[in-house]
């Protein structure tokens, strides 16, 4: 038996020497540098953002060599003096999937053992996703990252889907500390804008910054008082300039105070429906970056694009749900000499396929187990593969393109469909971004629909006018051919959408729709196979986060009356239409993937 196993880990072993080394084809330098165009002006002031009302206990300026639990003997490795810096993003509660929590502990484990000092960062959207989040409201995820000795992290838009004061809350649960200097609350800052760790006597400074478009793309009303005013911000504006001064105050005061190297931890992702947010813009518009870790967009893109004096600087992302592990490796004599990632490409993870066994893998398996009988619980069937993804299309890196929020869907048509029937309404409208992940033909599980829909959204019904649901359309058109998280799937009517017209939709500096102004994208918009009335009253059916609550800068459905107020939870609303309206099983009526052929956009 001792033989087996020691077989075993001398094979878990070898496997991620060879994941650790297989990436060397893939690095970046200087010479396959990618150009972005320039996009942003640039920044004319400084801005003072320094105030902090949050400070987590965790934050210590040298980094441990020791990864392991406290307590636990771990044999001496003399240091070679380099250092490995891991980053992870867009985890999305994926905690066993790709390389999974397990595999990232080995591979830390693996260069520290080989002498390197390490440090591990996150880039955002790790607490929500997955039911392993939603019903912990975050506390879980927090608690294997705690396990897995993080030494930084940020908030991502998707920290905040269960409220601002419970972000908060699970912050201080965590035992590393969250940095931003941009987030605010009433213009000072909640946590610190950076942070130096000193390892092999290399001062690192990271700069956090997350996405103003955190207003619209989590719950608007989670950043307000009672009185519906704004207290919480990320210095959104008109021009992005007022992000970009906080950012160089940032990379001043780090250099000032004697950093030797500055890291961005970003969750900006390249350039949405707001291109003055991305990570391009943030680049092109300042100055003293060395390197630009990213999140949001859960692309795997590799850059070198030149900063506002021309500068090399590296932006490296590195997917999502663990699919990817990002890593930049600095020398002993303090030069970046590769920032890239490793890929887990097989589609069962490598805690399971390797057999990994550590304290990451228990605590997953921890909190797999709490909610494993719930979760497994079989309450429907589907007969057909229900999407999210193009079914055909893949990205220069042989990711799946994510088609949700940028085109109709035959998952949904089903979520639409649920939320219309089920409620007697003429209509429908469900933004593409609450639509999470895809589920396999098969048997559906309590587990896939929470996954689904994580976000505990409410069905409501209103009344609208033809015009406010045609101003509606158009608001959700205006990122086509890119994604939008606004993008509306539909039931009960048709529409299409010209992306050769401008979209003329103008936003105020919270990215709230305040005017439509010029020629139209949508046009030809039905509604029980009959033309769209503007001057008729229909009820519509969605979420509180679209309805009521202006997800996504949606306004034009403001002051309209509330026939339905929050009646029924999104994920229970979709087992039950599956079960008592489909008959417990969805089929060939939904085995289209590009779905029914309610939304139409011209070539």
């Amino acid at each position: 038996m001792k033989h087996h196993k020691r077989i075993t880990a001398i094979c878990i072993f070898l496997a991620l020497i060879l994941i650790l080394s297989a990436c060397g084809a893939n690095n970046i330098n200087n010479n396959t540098a990618n150009t972005i165009p320039n996009n942003a002006a640039v920044n004319n002031s400084a801005e003072s953002n320094t105030t902090n009302s949050i400070d987590n206990e965790a934050d210590n300026s040298t980094v441990s060599n020791n990864t392991a639990d406290p307590g636990t003997t771990v044999p001496s490795t003399e240091k070679n003096g380099e250092i490995y810096i891991l980053f992870t993003r867009d985890v999305h509660c994926g905690i066993d999937q790709g390389f999974g929590y397990a595999g990232l502990m080995q591979i830390r484990e693996t260069l520290e053992n080989k002498g390197y000092t390490t440090i591990l960062v996150d880039n955002g959207d790790s607490i929500q996703g997955e039911a392993v989040g939603t019903m912990s409201k975050g506390e879980a995820i927090i608690e294997i990252m705690n396990t897995m000795h993080y030494d930084i992290a940020i908030p991502g838009n998707h920290e905040f889907d269960y409220g601002t004061e419970r972000f908060l809350e699970v912050a201080k649960m965590a035992e590393f500390p969250y940095i931003s200097c941009n987030f605010n609350k009433e213009g000072e800052l909640v946590f610190k804008p950076y942070i130096i760790k000193e390892a092999a006597g290399i001062k690192i400074a990271f700069i956090g910054i997350t996405t103003p478009e955190t207003i619209t793309s989590s719950t608007p009303e989670y950043f307000q008082n009672d009185k519906g005013e704004y207290i919480y911000g990320f210095l959104q504006d008109g021009n992005g300039e007022t992000l970009y001064n906080a950012v160089q105050k940032a990379v001043n005061d780090a250099r000032a105070e004697g950093a030797d190297l500055v890291y961005v931890l970003g969750h900006m992702g390249m350039a949405g429906s707001e291109s003055i947010w991305s990570y391009a813009d943030i680049i092109e518009n300042t100055e003293g970056i060395d390197v630009f870790l990213d999140g949001h967009s859960h692309d795997t893109g590799q850059i070198v694009m030149k900063n506002k004096n021309g500068d090399d600087v590296v932006r490296s992302a590195c997917g999502t749900k663990l699919s990817c592990i990002g890593y930049s490796h600095i020398t002993s004599d303090g030069k970046v000499v590769e920032t890239n990632i490793w890929r887990w490409p097989n589609s069962i993870c490598a805690q399971e396929l390797l057999g990994i066994k550590n304290a990451a893998s228990e605590a997953v398996d921890n909190a797999r187990s709490k909610l494993a009988e719930q979760l497994d619980k079989v309450v429907a069937r589907t007969d057909v593969d229900l999407t999210i993804n193009d079914p055909v299309e893949i990205d220069n890196f042989g990711n799946p393109i994510r088609m949700i929020r940028r085109a109709e869907t035959n998952l949904g048509d089903l979520c639409a469909d649920a939320f219309r029937i089920s409620s007697g309404a003429d209509i429908a409208v469900m933004n593409g971004g609450a639509i999470r992940t895809s589920i396999k033909k098969g048997d559906i599980t309590f587990g896939d629909i929470i996954s689904v829909f994580p976000f505990g959204n409410y069905l409501c019904v209103i009344e609208a006018t033809g015009q406010q649901i045609l101003d509606v359309l158009e608001w959700g058109a205006k990122g086509i051919p890119g994604e939008f998280g606004g993008f509306l799937q539909v039931s009960g009517l048709s529409y299409t959408i010209d992306p050769s017209i401008p979209s003329p939709c103008k936003a105020d500096e919270n990215n709230m729709c305040v005017s439509i102004e010029g020629p139209r994208r949508v046009s030809d918009v039905t509604i029980g196979g009959e033309a769209l009335d503007p001057d008729k009253t229909y009820t519509v059916a969605g979420a509180d986060y679209t309805l009521l609550s202006n997800g996504d800068g949606i306004t034009a459905f403001n002051g309209c009356r509330v026939l339905q107020d929050r009646v029924r939870l999104d994920n229970q609303l979709l087992i039950d239409f599956i079960a008592d309206t489909l008959g417990g099983k969805v089929g060939t009526e939904y085995a289209d993937p590009y779905g029914e052929g309610r939304i139409t956009i011209k070539q």
